[in-house]
């Protein structure tokens, strides 16, 4: 069984046909740079682009940074702000003719990640932590998704919002050492462990094919561990949930 995943993300917009019984990827990824400004009028030709690379003609999962509450877009941190109240799902329906579900992006790796990937078989509390542009947040309990959980919002305690401190975007703008950015990310994730308690954390995003750089320099008490799917999570995440959806 084969869906469409795709990841919208505040640097790049990526797609893939999935199989959403192994988890695995069916074809190469595509990837096109996110536009500016970032509007649905921008970005809406390019999901259709996606649609068409891959002659898809059933179900598309999309991940999307924002909570979606009732099929609407409620908030768009790393996107144009012209997004918040559209159905992106519906929009995305009428232009390709496909069944399509959209989700948090979080939520979509999450998802991925503790069918298939780190978490697999965890049946305690899961936090998995998307480390891009911002710091998408997604939280399970034996195996089960808690939606729209934005915990990279929150204030640190010098101020400032934990995604603007310490997401891989930073790292890369300020040109941060691994360990300067570890000594940030750390703060972060302690305020984690201590809100949240949970029984292991996942760190995804495409910095996690570098976690022996920044994983030994962390301190904390709770198992953190790199997505095992990396940057592909999102995608399968977003189709699997999306085939799951409808098959109900």
């Amino acid at each position: 069984m084969k869906a469409l995943g795709i990841d919208i993300g505040g640097s790049g917009i990526k797609g893939a046909l999935v199989d959403t019984l192994s988890g695995e990827l069916a074809t190469e990824r595509f990837r096109l740079e996110t536009p500016t400004p970032s509007s649905p009028e921008a970005i809406l030709p390019l999901l259709e682009e996606i649609v068409k690379k891959f002659q898809h003609s059933g179900v598309i999962g999309c991940g999307f940074p924002g909570v979606i509450a009732h099929k609407k877009i409620q908030t768009a941190a790393n996107l144009d702000k012209h997004w918040i109240g559209t159905n992106l799902g519906q929009q995305l329906k009428e232009k390709t003719n496909c069944p399509t579900c959209v989700l948090n992006d979080a939520d979509a790796a999450g998802l991925a990640e503790v069918r298939w990937g780190a978490g697999k078989d965890n049946q305690g509390t899961v936090l998995m932590i998307t480390l891009g542009t911002g710091l998408g947040t997604a939280l399970f309990k034996a195996g089960h998704l808690y939606p729209n959980v934005e915990m990279g919002r929150i204030l640190l305690n010098n101020g400032k919002e934990a995604e603007s401190w310490a997401s891989s975007a930073n790292r890369k703008e300020e040109d941060l050492s691994w360990e300067t950015w570890a000594s940030r990310l750390n703060e972060y994730l302690s305020l984690m462990e201590a809100y949240l308690q949970p029984d292991l954390i996942i760190l995804g995003g495409g910095v996690a094919k570098k976690a022996e750089k920044f994983l030994p320099l962390l301190n904390l008490s709770t198992e953190v561990v790199p997505a095992k799917l990396l940057n592909h999570a999102g995608i399968i995440g977003a189709a699997a949930h999306a085939q799951a959806i409808y098959e109900q």
